[in-house]
């Protein structure tokens, strides 16, 4: 991982042979909600940082819904994960505590931006993503590199029991320790399903920071009440 200081602003990055994977921060209050003006104007400078033709992303719902980016602009759809083998367009995610994934193939040129929080996760949204990947854009599981960027981690993400238990019940998780009590662990649930499909555990890269706990690096968590309209925006382009 490399840290980039664009202007003030921090930025946690990975460099692949195709493509830069970028994961924001809110220092000096770098807030990249869509929702907000101060949102849509910071969008258009990370633009401009990076050098990008364009940036994409989806009005998240929550869902297992996956689009592929091609020409047309898919900012008005609703949705969770993007796909696209377009070059310098950046595709990304919004986050406050919910999981971002980044998947690069470098083989076939094909990159994907996913937001998986626990509907997300449960639904398997990255599982499904891949298989779309498979589908449209011919690409071979083993060939991919994963990037999971800071979220709410295990360590402080707790849930109700019903919860863990709604997650249990699913053959995906049944024999895997995804929970400490009422502490629910995405990213082994992540890990799961990038396993099931063929993922190669050594090609996953997981960036191990919690949004409500990181003291090395500033990021805002939804589930502190001062910084619920603070966003995170993780994004992936090819080079």
């Amino acid at each position: 991982m490399e840290i980039k200081n664009i202007n003030g602003y921090e930025f946690l990055t990975f460099q692949n042979d195709c493509a830069e994977i970028v994961f924001s921060t809110s220092k000096q209050g770098l807030n990249l909600n869509k929702n907000l003006n101060i949102g849509l104007e910071n969008l258009d400078k990370v633009k401009g940082f990076f050098k990008l033709d364009n940036i994409e992303y989806l009005n998240q719902i929550h869902s297992d819904i996956i689009y592929s980016y091609n020409e047309k602009s898919i900012k008005e759809l609703d949705g969770d994960s993007i796909i696209t083998n377009k070059r310098n367009i950046g595709i990304g995610i919004f986050t406050a505590d919910c999981v971002p994934v980044i998947i690069v193939d470098n083989k076939e040129k094909v990159i994907a931006a996913i937001h998986s929080g626990w509907k997300g996760t449960y639904e398997k949204i990255v599982l499904k993503t891949i298989n779309k990947m498979v589908k449209d854009y011919n690409i071979n599981p083993k060939d991919l590199s994963i990037y999971i960027g800071p979220h709410n981690r295990s360590c402080c993400y707790e849930v109700s029991q019903e919860l863990i238990e709604k997650f249990k019940n699913l053959d995906i998780y049944k024999n895997i320790n995804i929970n400490q009590g009422r502490y629910l662990d995405l990213e082994k649930c992540i890990f799961a399903q990038l396993a099931l499909i063929g993922v190669e555990k050594e090609n996953i890269n997981t960036i191990k920071l919690c949004t409500y706990c990181c003291e090395n690096y500033k990021l805002y968590s939804y589930r502190k009440i001062d910084e619920r309209e603070g966003r995170l925006f993780s994004f992936v382009y090819m080079k």
